[in-house]
C-alpha cells in the first residue's frame, strides 16, 4: 500500500507519522546518502576552511564548465522530489535544467533555469507563490511535488562560454508512490518575433492522461499601447478547430483586470505576487537602450487543474489595438514555460533554440 503521508503534507496532516525517509542532495552530499553529509576534503570552500578542516563548509557549491552537463541528482528508488533550491551565477538563459523519470532517455523537464523559476528576463523579481518562490537576490525555490516510481535524474547544462558557479539543494523523500501518481513535466518555448497573425503555442504534442498545472510567460512588447487582449485556449482530447476552454483576455487568464493598470497617477502597471497568480516583473523602458516594456507573469492551476485524458494543446493570441477600434495582431517577443503532470512515456520535445536565439538582449 502506498505511503501517502510520505508525499506532500499540509497543515491538515503534517502531524501524522510516516515511514518515509527524508534525504537531501547538495555539494556537501552529492548522493544524498544517510550519514554522508559534510565529509568533503576538497571543494569551492576548501581555501576558506583551511584553518578549520573537514566538516567546515568545504564544498558548498560546484563549478560547471562551458559546455558541461552536470548530473545534480541520480536517485534509484521510489519517492518524490519535494523542494529544489538553487542560486546560479551567469546568464540564466544559458543554464538548461533537465529532469528524467524512471530511466527515460527523454527529459520530462527541459527549461532554462531562470524561466523555470518564473524569472525569464535574467533579472531578480520577488516571486511569492505556492510552488515557486524567488527571493533576494537569485534564490530560486521550487515546491512542485515530483513523484517517481523507479528513478530520478536531474542535470544542469552550461551553454555559456564562461564557467558558472551553482549552489543547490534538492530535498526529497524515499517512499512508496501510488500507482496513479503522474509525472511532473515542464517545457520552455520562445518565439521572437511572433509572425503576424499567428497565435503563440504554449504547448502541443502532449499524449497521455494528466493535468495541466501552470503557465509562466516572459512577454516583451514590440508595439506601443496595450498588448494583452489575446485569448488563451486549451484544446483537449480530440478538439479540432475550437477548444474546450477559451479565455477572455491575457490579463484575465493571469487573474488581473483592465491591463494590470492602476492609472498613470499611481504608476501604471502594478506588479503583484500571490499564491496562485502574479505579475511579479515589469521592466520599464529607461529612455535610452532599454527601449521595450517586458513582463513576467505566472498562473498556477493548483486549485483548478485542467485535466485531459488523451491529448492537450495550449495557445494564446497576441492582440493589441489599432485604428477604428480594431484588434492588432502583435509581433512580440514571447517565451513561456508550461507545467503539467502526465503518464509516461513523454513525447519528445522540440529542440531548444540555440544559444543566440535564447539570449535576452
Amino acid at each position: 500500500m502506498a505511503d501517502f503521508n510520505g508525499l506532500g503534507l499540509n497543515l491538515g496532516n503534517i502531524s501524522l507519522l510516516s515511514s518515509a525517509k527524508t534525504r537531501s542532495i547538495s555539494p556537501e552530499n552529492f548522493t544524498g546518502e544517510k550519514g554522508k553529509g559534510g565529509m568533503a576534503v576538497e571543494g569551492t570552500g576548501a581555501g576558506a576552511a583551511r584553518d578549520l578542516g573537514r566538516g567546515w563548509k568545504v564544498s558548498p557549491s560546484i563549478v560547471i564548465e562551458p559546455g558541461e552537463c552536470r548530473v545534480l541528482a541520480d536517485i534509484n528508488d521510489s519517492g518524490a522530489i519535494q523542494h529544489i533550491w538553487m542560486t546560479p551565477t551567469g546568464n540564466w538563459r544559458f543554464s538548461i535544467l533537465r529532469i528524467y523519470w524512471d530511466g527515460s532517455e527523454t527529459p520530462s523537464v527541459e527549461c532554462p533555469i531562470g524561466d523555470f523559476f518564473a524569472c525569464g528576463w535574467g533579472r531578480y523579481a520577488q516571486v511569492s507563490s505556492l510552488p515557486v518562490c524567488v527571493n533576494p537576490g537569485s534564490a530560486f525555490n521550487c515546491y512542485w511535488e515530483m513523484p517517481f516510481h523507479k528513478s530520478c535524474k536531474i542535470t544542469l547544462t552550461n551553454i555559456a562560454v564562461e564557467p558558472m558557479t551553482l549552489y543547490y539543494q534538492i530535498d526529497y523523500t524515499l517512499t512508496l508512490v501510488p500507482d496513479d501518481a503522474a509525472y511532473f513535466h515542464a517545457q520552455f518555448r520562445r518565439t521572437n518575433p511572433l509572425p503576424y497573425k499567428e497565435v503563440y503555442t504554449i504547448l502541443d504534442g502532449v499524449k497521455g492522461q494528466g493535468q495541466y498545472v501552470g503557465t509562466y510567460m516572459a512577454w516583451g512588447v514590440n508595439n506601443t499601447g496595450w498588448w494583452g487582449e489575446g485569448e488563451i485556449k486549451f484544446y483537449m482530447d480530440g478538439d479540432d478547430e475550437f477548444p474546450t476552454i477559451c479565455g477572455t483576455g491575457t490579463e484575465d487568464y493571469f487573474c488581473g483586470s483592465y491591463n494590470f493598470d492602476v492609472g498613470k497617477e499611481n504608476g501604471g502597471y502594478r506588479e503583484f505576487t500571490t499564491p496562485h497568480t502574479g505579475l511579479p516583473q515589469v521592466i520599464r523602458p529607461d529612455g535610452t537602450y532599454s527601449s521595450q516594456t517586458r513582463f513576467g507573469m505566472y498562473r498556477w492551476h493548483i486549485m483548478d487543474p485542467i485535466r485531459f485524458e488523451q491529448d492537450l494543446k495550449v495557445t494564446i493570441q497576441a492582440l493589441g489595438w489599432r485604428s477604428g477600434g480594431r484588434y492588432l495582431p502583435l509581433q512580440d517577443d514571447i517565451a513561456s514555460v508550461a507545467y503539467w503532470y502526465q503518464t509516461l512515456p513523454t513525447a519528445p520535445f522540440a529542440d531548444l533554440p540555440d544559444k543566440d536565439y535564447l539570449e535576452v538582449i
